[in-house]
């Protein structure tokens, strides 16, 4: 399912509930199919999700890995990939203003 991102002072961002979700938890935010985050909460929360980058951080795969049949291993999206547009659209928003918002939605919870 698509989770739809969107902000007052940047681009619309779409990633799958399976990434999005980890992040919201990430930040203790419901993977519900409506949420926001208000302008006071934004800066807290990019950094909150900086801090989980690093903490999810984990050295890559050597690349001469192979998988159960013998073919090589795909490469892994690092949490920091999946994490650096909400961060940057976090980043970005909180400074619009005191009107500024981010919201998500998509077509159930996930």
């Amino acid at each position: 399912m698509l989770v739809r991102f969107l902000s007052s002072e940047t681009g619309e961002i779409l990633m799958f509930s399976e990434a999005a979700g980890p992040l919201l938890q990430a930040l203790g935010k419901p993977t519900t199919a409506r949420g926001a985050f208000k302008q006071d909460e934004m800066l807290a929360a990019a950094n909150a999700l900086r801090e989980a980058v690093k903490r999810a951080e984990a050295p890559p795969p050597e690349d001469d890995e192979l998988d159960e049949h013998g073919k090589k291993k795909e490469p892994v999206v690092a949490m920091s990939q999946r994490a650096w547009p909400l961060i940057d659209m976090l980043e970005r928003t909180a400074r619009g203003g005191p009107k500024a918002n981010i919201v998500w939605e998509a077509s159930a919870d996930f």
